[in-house]
């Protein structure tokens, strides 16, 4: 089983918006509202592939409850922190080749709050294959948040995937996360390198077990103590981009789980993320997409 953890989930709102133009007025021509946060868009992904995946995550309020209320009704396994705060909501404008993205800052957690959730992943980990940790840490939560998970997840000796940026990747490198997967920015961000390989290695330096990062049209990079591996779609996709990092992440916790190869995971993740862009909302995939990619898509080693 994977287990997803989501510390600052949301509430996300899609709307389309054919020919969007920021200053100007727009009919809605489509309005979708889903259970969100990026652990929560993985499991998703991981559930439409046939995966068992569960997610952990704090709620409160009303939008907590909506968010709740679409977790059941998609069937997707949740374990839900009660906080007194309200969950926030994110608002994707989505046209014909890209998405506007309007994201609120979520709630403070208290510390009792955050050690609940600590508490509650401790409690779960004995029985999952690999842990997710993904997104922003919210208010109130110090920057070595996800360095306690991740020390949970190594004392019950589970694979642990990172996704986060800022602060809350950097606090968390020590503490030794499985593999971290930042963009081309927030590898840039966290090292002051511009290379992404250069990037990637000063990360391993500095305690993370492997990196795969995200390099938009140029696909993936991944950097482990044995080598470098790189993977690009066969052709650019176009459409929304909100979540093809989360079905990397999808990907790449399947292949752990699987024991799989860079070779494996790359053109896996590389396909599930081109998928994704051709999807309407973030956790979902165009899955005729994904295997017609995936038979056409190879990893090779190099830097």
């Amino acid at each position: 089983m994977i287990l997803t953890v989501t510390p600052n989930p949301a509430l996300d709102v899609t709307y389309a918006v054919p020919g969007f133009r920021p200053h100007r007025s727009h009919r809605v021509a489509e309005v979708a509202a889903q259970a969100g946060g990026k652990g929560v868009n993985v499991a998703r992904v991981l559930s439409a592939l046939g995966r068992e995946a569960q997610c952990v995550l704090p709620l409160g309020g009303a939008t907590g409850d909506a968010v709740e209320a679409d977790l059941r009704a998609a069937g997707l396994r949740y374990h839900a922190v009660r906080i007194a705060g309200e969950t926030r909501r994110t608002v994707a404008v989505v046209d014909e080749t890209d998405a506007t993205m309007l994201n609120e800052a979520g709630p403070e957690l208290t510390d009792a709050e955050w050690q609940r959730l600590c508490r509650e992943v401790g409690r779960l980990l004995p029985g999952v294959g690999v842990l997710v940790l993904s997104g922003s840490l919210p208010r109130g939560v110090p920057a070595d948040g996800y360095a306690q998970l991740v020390a949970l997840a190594r004392r019950a000796e589970v694979p642990c995937v990172l996704d986060a940026d800022g602060p809350a990747l950097t606090a968390a490198l020590a503490a030794g996360p499985t593999v971290v997967k930042p963009n081309a920015a927030e590898l840039a961000a966290a090292t002051g390198l511009t290379d992404p390989a250069a990037a990637a290695a000063a990360l391993l330096e500095r305690g993370a077990g492997a990196v795969l990062a995200s390099l938009g049209p140029d696909g993936l990079l991944a950097v482990d103590p044995e080598g470098a591996w790189r993977c690009a779609p066969p052709a650019a996709v176009t459409g929304n981009p909100t979540g093809a990092g989360d079905s990397v992440v999808a990907a790449l916790a399947a292949g752990l789980l699987g024991g799989a190869g860079w070779q494996a995971i790359l053109p896996d993740a590389v396909a599930l993320s081109a998928a994704t862009v051709l999807a309407p909302r973030a956790g979902r995939f165009d899955a005729p997409a994904y295997h017609r990619l995936r038979a056409t898509t190879t990893a090779h080693a190099g830097r």
